[in-house]
């Protein structure tokens, strides 16, 4: 399933980033990149992601309008809520706002693949 599973990570950390798709890719699987909700939306709307992590903090906007706009448009879209700097609240309104799970960073990144490949077996 890896080498089929197309990811989009919208972050604005570049060491994130950069530590995550190396990870991803020697995992097998497809990884583009966004560092604010305007470029996701973007790549979104070729159709191309299959799942979209996507960080709370963006330098556009806040994750939680990005992630409204992009289940309004892509309902059916997988998405990974990812929080590093808000609460476990955050998290959680991101869950209400229709992500299919989330995830507080420092994270594993085997932990991370597991929600990924559960929320997507899931959808």
């Amino acid at each position: 399933m890896n080498e089929n599973l197309k990811i989009l990570f919208v972050d604005d950390e570049p060491d994130f980033l950069e530590t995550t798709i190396k990870r991803f890719t020697r995992r097998g699987f497809a990884v583009q990149t966004a560092a604010n909700c305007a470029d996701a939306l973007t790549i979104i709307a070729t159709g191309w992601p299959q799942v979209v992590v996507l960080d709370y903090m963006l330098p556009d906007r806040d994750g939680i309008s990005c992630l409204r706009e992009i289940k309004q448009r892509y309902p059916a879209l997988v998405v990974v809520f990812l929080s590093g700097h808000a609460s476990i609240s955050i998290a959680l309104q991101g869950i209400e706002c229709g992500a299919n799970d989330y995830c507080l960073k420092p994270i594993e990144i085997d932990e991370l693949i597991e929600k990924i490949k559960v929320a997507y077996k899931e959808k």
